[in-house]
């Protein structure tokens, strides 16, 4: 008798428009086939930061609803932090997708939490990625202080004034962002930036 394949769905996000969620999609992927799971569903979220809610997150979203309708058996994740940036979040998706009887792999911490034992192990390593994170910030914010006593520029370099009216003219001629930023040589952040405002202001 020949056991059924179990149906997989993959979760990807990054913070920033510069980055891509391309390397996560083609780990997982590659997770799936050795473990023999058919792939039925990818989720993806471009440009949010996991510290936002489900409301403004709508690849998420999407995939806690699919996973209530069982469209999947297990949940694969680059790492558990693409779930959320506090133990509290991640701690209610899981809640979230075990309800829904499915169970979520992790890749880089290399569990999944389809056993009590998975499970803490992933909320520990929320609990130890948000501690990180905070450190970071901390040492962030210090050295931006450190570096204003010394009136030192804080912040993003400014985009100079020729480079912003050649992305407005590509834009205007119906490049897309990805292609302007590549042909000018900025990041796809900056041109992203500036499409917006071209958008608000039209």
């Amino acid at each position: 008798m020949t056991t059924k394949a179990k149906r997989a769905a993959i979760y990807l996000r990054v913070s920033t428009d510069d980055q891509t969620t391309e390397n996560q999609r083609q780990t997982l992927t590659e997770v799936a086939a050795r473990r023999g799971w058919t792939v039925v569903a990818s989720y993806e979220d471009q440009g949010i930061s996991g510290a936002k809610g489900r409301d403004k997150r709508p690849g998420f979203d999407r995939m806690l609803k699919d996973a209530s309708r069982r469209r999947f058996d297990v949940l694969a994740v680059w790492s558990i932090d693409r779930l959320g940036r506090s133990t509290a979040s991640v701690a209610t998706a899981l809640d979230d997708l075990e309800a829904a009887g499915v169970a979520i792999y992790a890749d880089k911490e290399g569990v999944d939490a389809s056993t009590a034992h998975g499970r803490a192990m992933l909320e520990m390593a929320s609990v130890f990625a948000e501690l990180e994170r905070s450190m970071i910030v901390e040492r962030v914010k210090a050295g931006m202080a450190r570096a204003k006593a010394q009136g030192r520029h804080v912040g993003r370099p400014k985009t100079d004034k020729d480079t912003v009216a050649a992305i407005r003219l590509m834009l205007a001629g119906g490049k897309g962002i990805i292609s302007t930023a590549k042909a000018i040589g900025v990041g796809v952040g900056t041109v992203h930036r500036i499409a917006q405002a071209m958008k608000a202001a039209a």
